[in-house]
């Protein structure tokens, strides 16, 4: 494959057609990395902070044309793609204030006259990234990585070159450096020659199990770190005590954003019997109540999925499900990639829906008899990225934070990344932590120094 054409989810037109670079050219954009990490990594701090700042500006400025590209690249609805443009504003503000501090050295009083942490870029990072959030993967990424004092390269997925350039672009308006952060038009096969260069450092990947696995093991062959951030099959256990009306809007949402194409979705619904009928009654009347359409439409909160083919995949996985004994509630009907939002009950753990990630609109509905009933139901997973409990006894529910092994645990609210927080999962979720202190410490070299006269 020597180029890549983007269409149009919603419509199935084709957008664009792009030529991929070939090896020599890929060889040049490497060594002018390398080559800027060296002058970049010795500007001060205050000097990248500009940088960062003005990228954030720019983000709103262009957070409507971003949003539309967005939508007719992958099909999100335009409303959520002005807040997701928003959201990178927002990262790239957290770091640009906090990065000064997340970076001092650290003191440590030993028997020398003097030791310290001192905190080094590694210099040039791969990101290899998904279509599902084209701006906020990259910049949750990107932000702490260029002001750590690396340089940054990008693979994105094809269904979002245009968004993968328009990034470039942003940091080269902003005032980045050439060859500060670089968006590379290249194949999986090419993809596997850069991640073992040896100008390349690390590698962050954002994907599928599948993609983890194989970027994990390229990179442990070659001696170099990588962060993983795949799959999630999240928990939403809703015990008797929660107040359903309260919180109904929130657990559909959980799982119903963004066409349901999400990591952190909540996939699973574990219902305690007791109020399992109401649940159930509450949660199929919110998701018919969703507006179903065109994504440029303002008003539309469920559009197409990414593509024909992901929807196909959705819908396979729900009739092998079917065929085991589960049963639809709502849905289950697919027009070209747009799959409207379905909900399964009768679901058993031996079904696809529920112990794979399914990555659609689909919310799978499993009854149990009481609260530790719950818990072992949630932790039934291969997965580990995030789980989250619906219930009034808060306190209660804080005593059951070790009782799953996920990387995050909400309580009375979706799952979600914050700038603030560590973003992260076990198991065949991945590991490492984006966002926070602990994501911009991923790709810096933690170094002892100890000084004696």
């Amino acid at each position: 494959m020597s180029t890549i054409t983007t269409i149009n989810p919603y419509t199935q037109e084709e957008l664009k057609t792009y030529k991929l670079i070939d090896d020599t050219v890929l060889q040049q954009k490497l060594e002018l990395a390398e080559a800027q990490f060296k002058n970049w990594k010795s500007f001060e701090i205050k000097d990248r902070r500009k940088r960062l700042s003005k990228v954030a500006k720019l983000l709103i400025e262009r957070k409507e044309s971003y949003a539309k590209l967005m939508t007719e690249e992958m099909g999100k609805p335009i409303s959520q793609g002005i807040s997701e443009i928003e959201k990178c504003a927002w990262v790239c503000d957290f770091y640009a204030k906090n990065a000064e501090d997340f970076l001092a050295d650290q003191l440590i009083e030993t028997d020398a006259e003097e030791s310290f942490i001192s905190y080094d870029p590694l210099g040039v990072i791969l990101a290899i990234m998904p279509w599902n959030y084209p701006f906020w993967q990259v910049m949750r990424f990107a932000a702490p990585t260029l002001m750590a004092g690396n340089t940054a390269l990008l693979k994105h997925a094809s269904s979002t070159t245009e968004c993968a350039l328009e990034i470039q672009k942003l940091f080269e308006d902003a005032g980045f450096p050439e060859g500060c952060f670089q968006t590379l038009l290249v194949s999986h096969e090419q993809i596997e020659s850069v991640i073992s260069n040896d100008i390349v450092k690390a590698v962050s990947l954002t994907g599928s199990e599948g993609a983890g696995r194989k970027v994990a093991e390229i990179a442990g062959k070659n001696l170099k770190k990588a962060v993983l951030e795949l799959g999630g099959n999240n928990a939403c256990i809703v015990l008797k005590d929660v107040d359903l009306d309260k919180y109904i809007a929130t657990m559909a949402w959980a799982r119903m954003q963004n066409a349901g194409q999400s990591c952190i979705a909540a996939k699973r619904f574990i219902v305690v019997e007791d109020i399992y009928d109401e649940f159930l009654s509450k949660f199929k009347a919110k998701v018919e109540s969703y507006v179903v359409g065109n994504p440029m439409d303002d008003k539309t909160e469920i559009a197409s999925m990414a593509s024909v083919h992901l929807a196909e995949e959705v819908e396979a996985q729900v009739k092998k499900s079917l065929d085991l004994g589960a049963k639809v509630v709502l849905g289950n009907n697919r027009e070209g990639a747009l799959y409207h939002p379905t909900i399964l009950e009768n679901v058993t753990t031996e079904m696809p829906v529920f112990k794979e990630e399914v990555f659609g609109p689909v919310a799978a509905i499993i009854k149990v008899e009481n609260e530790d009933e719950a818990y072992d139901m949630a932790s039934n997973s291969r997965f580990g990225l995030g789980s989250m409990v619906f219930t009034k006894k808060v306190d209660k529910a804080k005593k059951r934070i070790g009782d799953i092994a996920d990387g995050a645990f909400f309580i009375n609210e979706l799952v979600k990344s914050d700038p603030r927080l560590p973003f992260g999962g076990t198991k065949a979720s991945g590991y490492g932590r984006e966002l926070s202190k602990e994501g911009i410490m991923e790709f810096v070299n933690v170094k002892t120094v100890y000084s004696s006269k």
